[in-house]
C-alpha cells in the first residue's frame, strides 16, 4: 500500500509527494507554492527517538526486616510507565481503532487519510487532520521536550510548544517526516507502547497506566473494555474530556462510545462485551476519585519533614549520584522512575514524632510553641531521626496553629527557621578551643559574679574589643573556686567567661566552624559566626539549628572528625538497580582527637549533674550540655554516645514567651526537653547500644603547669595579694604551731616552687605564735631537776619524767642525769605539750 511504501523511499522523494499532496488543495484555494514547505521537510533531521518521559519517584524508609516501605511519592508529570505486556489488549486496540485504524499497515503516515483530510480542509467540510498515532507520539514528544527542557526561558518554552502543535503545514510537515523515520527505527510495538506511556489524561496525569489508576482504581493490566474507551477517549481533547471533573463525564461518555462503536466493528469487541460496555455510566458511580499524592505535604505525618529535607538535598545539588552538578541533579530527579532510600530510622523516627506532639502538642495555642528532635550518626552524618511537634505542611492550606512549612530541625538552606539560640549548648566550643590552646580540665576559675574588663578578650577575627566592662551572672548563682570539669558538669558561666578571656574568640568560632556549626540564616561555612563575649554562653545571635548542633556534637565523640549530615542512604533506578545515594563526607577538622576526647570526658560529667534528667540509664554512656537562653526563650538538650548524637530542643517558634512562667500538662515548658530526650535515647540505644568513650589525654588533664609563688613568712594579705597576682585561688587554711610571730604565713598547700595547674587554689597557713623550739637538755648531762629548768625557760611548762634502771657498767656520775627526751631536741611544738624526760636511777619501782 501507499503509506507501507513511504518507507522505501528516499526522504527527497517523500518530500515531494507529501508536500503535493499537502499543497495541492491549499493551492488551489490560496494561491500559496509548495518550495519553503519542502525546505522545511528536508532541514528536519530523519527521526525522532521516543525519549524515556518524566516518571513518578518514590521516596521509602528501611523497616527492621530489610524491606522498604514508600512514605511519599513526587512527580513533576503524573506518569509510571509500563511495558506493552502490561497494557491491556482493550487500551491498545482502543488506541488503534480510535484514532489510526490503519496503524499496522502504513509506513507513520496514512496517505488516504491524508489525503481526505488536506481536501476537506481545503474546502471546509472535515475535521480530520489525519494524524496517525506515531504523528501524534512525535507531536507529544516534542512538546514534553520543550516543558522539560530546564534551559529555555518562559518564553522559549511557550514558543517550542507553539511550534509543536500551531496547526499549520510546516508542523505537519514536519510530524509526518519524524513519523516516517520513526516508523524505520522502531517497530510498530515499541511505537504503540510509546504512544500509550506518553498520551495525556489531564491535569498533568500522562500515560495509560497513571490514567487507570487515577480514574479507575485498577492497573493498566486490569481494564475492562469501558474503561479502556473512556480513557482513550481523554486523547481526543485532555482539557474537556478527562475524567477529573463531573461536568466532562457526558462528553467522555460521547467520544467513549464511538471509540467503542470502532472497536466492535474492528472486530476487537464481540457484541455482547461491546453491549456491555455502552451501557457502563460515565458517573460517580464508575467513575473513582483517586487523585495522585505528590510531595512531602502529603506523606504520613512522621515522615514529611526527613522528606522534605531530602527534596532539599536535591535541590541544593548535594547529591553526585544523580549528576556531577546541581542541574544535572535536578533534570535526573524531574526525569523520575527514581527510589530514594532514607537514612531514618522507622522505629526511632516514630517515637521521636510521638514524644514531641505528646508534651508539646502542635494545637498549643497560647504561644508558638516548638520542639525538634535529630540524630546524627558519628563517622557517617547518617540522620537517623528528624522529628518536631508542627505538622509540616508546605501546601499553604495548612492549619495555622498545628502546622508549619519550616523544618524546625535544619537550616534556612534546607527549608529551615532562622535557627535558635543556643544557650549554653555552645559553650563546649570554648572548651575545644580552651583545650586545644594546651589549657587542662584540672585549672580552677573563681567563680564570682562579676565584670570582666573588654580588653581581656582576644578577637584577632574583628580586632581589639572595647567598651564597657562585660557583666555576666550564673544560673544559680554559684561562686568560688571551680575546675573545668566542675564548671562543665554545671554549667557555670563565669567558668566559660574566664576560659574564653585565655585563647582567641576568632581561634574559637573557626574550630566550631570546622565541626560544622554555623548559623541557620547565615554561611554554611561558618565564616560569619559572630564573636563577641555574650557568644561563649550562647547568647549573642549565633542561632544555630538543631541539626548543626547534633552533627557537631558527633565530630566531638568522634575523635574530632565532622561528617556533613546526609539522609539519602541510595538510590534505585526504574529497572531496581542501585546508583547509590548520598556518599559520606568526612574530614579531620580543626579539633584534634585529644582535645575532642578530653572534651567528651569533660562533657560526661554533665548527664550526673545539670543534665541528670536526661540521663537514660540503660548501659549506653553519654556525655551531654544542656542550655536555657535568657529568660527561657529556647531550652536544650544535645548529648551523644559514643554512636549518635541527638539534639533537642523545645522553645518559641516567634516570640519570646518564657518557658519557666508556662505549663502544658502541669508541666513546666522549660523542662520537657528532658521528658522527651530521656525516653527517645532509650528507644535509639536499642539500635545503637553500648560503647564507649575514648580516654582523655592526660596532658590536657593537667594543662599548662605553673609554679607555685613562694609566701613564707608574709602577712596573709600579704600572701593573697601574691597568689592573686600569679592568678591562683587563695584559700585560709586557719593556724598552725609555730615560733613565728603570730598571723606570719608558715606553710601552703600546694608548697612554694611545686608546678601545678593554673588556677590552682593554694591553701595557705599561719603561725598561731604558741609553738617554740625543744631545748637539748641531753647532751650537757644534766641531771633533771637543771633539765625541767631549762625547758621551763624555753616556755615547755609540761614537763614529765620516766625512770631508767642503771646497768651494770654506767659510771656512777650518770645517776639522776637526764639520758633521753621527747619530743626531740630542735622540734617546734606546741609549747603546751608534754615533754616527757628519761632520767637514769639506780632502782626504779
Amino acid at each position: 500500500m501507499l503509506g507501507a511504501g513511504l518507507g522505501l523511499l528516499g526522504f527527497s522523494a517523500i518530500a515531494g509527494l507529501l508536500v503535493t499532496v499537502m499543497v495541492a488543495p491549499a493551492i488551489a484555494v490560496t494561491g500559496m507554492t509548495a518550495n519553503n514547505s519542502i525546505s522545511v521537510f528536508k532541514e528536519l533531521p530523519d527521526y525522532i527517538t521516543i525519549d524515556k518521559q518524566h516518571e513518578r519517584n518514590t521516596i521509602a524508609v528501611v523497616n527492621a526486616d530489610s524491606t522498604l516501605t514508600t512514605v511519599a511519592t513526587w512527580f513533576d508529570q503524573n506518569r509510571e510507565e509500563v511495558t506493552l505486556d502490561q497494557i491491556d489488549d482493550d487500551l491498545k486496540w482502543a488506541a488503534i481503532d480510535g484514532e489510526d485504524r490503519r496503524f499496522y499497515e502504513h509506513g507513520g503516515v496514512d496517505m488516504p487519510s491524508l489525503i481526505r483530510a488536506a481536501i476537506g480542509q481545503a474546502t471546509g467540510t472535515s475535521e480530520s487532520g489525519a494524524s496517525t498515532l506515531t504523528m501524534q507520539l512525535v507531536r507529544n514528544i516534542l512538546v514534553l521536550r520543550a516543558v522539560n527542557d530546564t534551559s529555555l526561558s518562559e518564553d522559549e518554552r511557550k514558543q517550542a510548544i507553539a511550534d509543536a502543535t500551531y496547526p499549520n503545514l510546516n508542523r505537519k510537515l514536519k510530524e509526518m517526516k519524524l513519523a516516517i523515520g520513526m516508523e524505520k527505527k522502531y517497530s510498530k510495538d515499541e511505537i504503540l507502547a510509546g504512544y500509550l506511556n506518553i498520551v495525556g489524561m489531564g491535569s498533568n496525569t500522562y500515560g495509560v497506566e497513571a490514567g487507570a489508576q487515577r480514574f479507575f482504581g485498577v492497573s493498566a493490566k486490569d481494564v475492562t473494555p469501558a474503561q479502556a474507551a473512556s480513557l482513550l477517549a481523554i486523547v481526543q481533547n485532555p482539557v474537556k474530556n478527562t475524567l477529573i471533573y463531573p461536568d466532562n463525564f457526558e462528553r467522555n461518555k460521547h467520544r467513549r462510545d464511538v471509540i467503542l462503536g470502532w472497536m466492535y466493528t474492528q472486530k476487537h469487541l464481540d457484541k455482547a462485551q461491546y453491549e456491555e460496555a455502552l451501557a457502563t455510566p460515565v458517573d460517580e458511580t464508575t467513575v473513582s476519585s483517586n487523585p495522585p499524592k505528590s510531595g512531602c505535604a502529603v506523606a504520613a505525618v512522621e515522615y514529611r519533614l526527613p522528606c522534605d529535607y531530602a527534596l532539599k538535598s536535591i535541590y541544593n545539588g548535594e547529591v553526585p549520584s544523580l549528576g556531577a552538578d546541581r542541574d544535572k541533579q535536578i533534570e535526573t530527579w524531574r526525569k523520575g522512575g527514581l527510589t530514594v532510600v532514607l537514612s531514618i530510622n522507622a522505629d526511632t523516627q516514630t517515637t521521636a514524632t510521638q514524644l514531641t506532639q505528646q508534651f508539646v502538642p502542635p494545637e498549643e495555642a497560647r504561644f508558638q510553641a516548638g520542639a525538634a528532635v535529630v540524630s546524627v550518626q558519628a563517622g557517617t552524618g547518617r540522620i537517623i531521626t528528624m522529628a518536631q511537634n508542627k505538622i509540616f505542611d508546605d501546601t499553604g492550606t495548612g492549619d495555622a496553629t498545628t502546622t508549619t512549612a519550616l523544618n524546625l530541625t535544619s537550616d534556612q538552606s534546607h527549608g529551615g527557621s532562622r535557627g535558635f539560640q543556643p544557650g549554653s549548648t555552645y559553650k563546649p566550643y570554648t572548651l575545644l578551643s580552651f583545650l586545644a590552646a594546651g589549657h587542662g580540665l584540672y585549672e580552677t576559675f573563681n567563680a564570682s559574679v562579676r565584670s570582666v574588663p573588654m580588653s581581656k578578650f582576644v578577637d584577632s577575627c574583628n580586632g581589639p574589643n572595647g567598651g564597657k566592662d562585660y557583666k555576666f551572672g550564673n544560673n544559680s548563682n554559684e561562686g568560688g573556686r571551680y575546675n573545668v570539669i566542675r564548671g562543665t558538669a554545671a554549667s557555670v558561666n563565669s567558668v566559660f567567661i574566664l576560659m574564653a578571656t585565655e585563647v582567641d574568640q576568632c581561634d574559637t568560632a573557626k574550630m566550631a566552624a570546622s565541626i560544622g556549626v554555623h548559623r541557620a540564616d547565615g554561611k554554611a561555612d561558618g565564616s560569619d559566626l559572630f564573636t563577641n563575649p555574650a557568644c561563649v554562653v550562647g547568647g549573642c545571635d549565633n542561632n544555630i539549628a538543631p541539626l548543626t548542633q547534633a552533627a557537631a556534637y558527633a565530630a566531638i565523640v568522634n575523635h574530632g572528625v565532622y561528617c556533613s549530615p546526609i539522609i539519602i542512604d541510595d538510590i534505585k533506578d526504574a529497572s531496581g538497580e542501585s546508583i547509590g545515594g548520598q556518599a559520606t563526607n568526612c574530614q579531620q577538622s580543626l579539633v584534634s582527637p585529644a582535645v575532642a576526647d578530653t572534651a567528651t570526658y569533660a562533657m560526661q560529667s554533665v548527664m550526673g549533674d545539670s543534665a541528670r534528667a536526661s540521663d537514660p540509664h540503660d548501659g549506653t554512656p553519654y556525655m551531654g550540655k544542656t542550655g536555657t537562653t535568657n529568660d527561657a526563650i529556647h531550652t536544650w538538650m544535645v548529648g551523644s554516645s559514643p554512636q549518635v548524637a541527638t539534639a533537642v530542643w523545645v522553645g518559641n517558634i516567634e516570640g519570646k514567651q518564657n518557658l519557666r512562667r508556662i505549663s502544658i500538662n502541669r508541666m513546666a515548658v522549660s523542662d520537657l526537653r528532658h521528658r522527651i530526650f530521656k525516653p527517645y535515647a532509650q528507644k535509639l540505644d536499642t539500635y545503637f547500644p553500648g560503647g564507649a568513650f575514648a580516654a582523655p589525654d592526660p596532658a590536657l588533664l593537667k594543662g599548662i603547669q605553673v609554679t607555685v609563688p613562694d609566701v613564707l613568712n608574709l602577712t596573709p594579705e600579704q600572701a593573697k595579694a601574691a597568689l592573686d597576682l600569679a592568678e591562683f585561688g587563695y584559700a585560709d587554711g586557719g593556724q598552725m604551731d609555730s615560733d613565728l610571730p603570730a598571723g606570719t604565713v608558715v606553710a601552703t598547700n600546694p608548697a612554694g616552687g611545686a608546678q601545678v595547674p593554673k588556677g590552682t587554689e593554694v591553701v595557705v597557713y599561719t603561725s598561731n605564735g604558741q609553738a617554740a623550739m625543744v631545748p637539748d637538755v641531753v647532751t650537757p648531762n644534766q641531771n633533771y631537776n637543771d633539765a625541767k629548768n631549762q625547758l621551763q625557760t624555753a616556755g615547755f611548762t609540761n614537763v614529765t619524767q620516766v625512770c631508767q634502771a642503771a646497768q651494770p657498767g654506767d659510771p656512777p656520775s650518770s645517776i639522776g642525769n637526764v639520758t633521753a627526751q621527747s619530743p626531740a631536741a630542735g622540734s617546734v611544738v606546741n609549747k603546751g605539750i608534754q615533754v616527757t624526760l628519761t632520767v637514769r636511777k639506780l632502782t626504779c619501782p
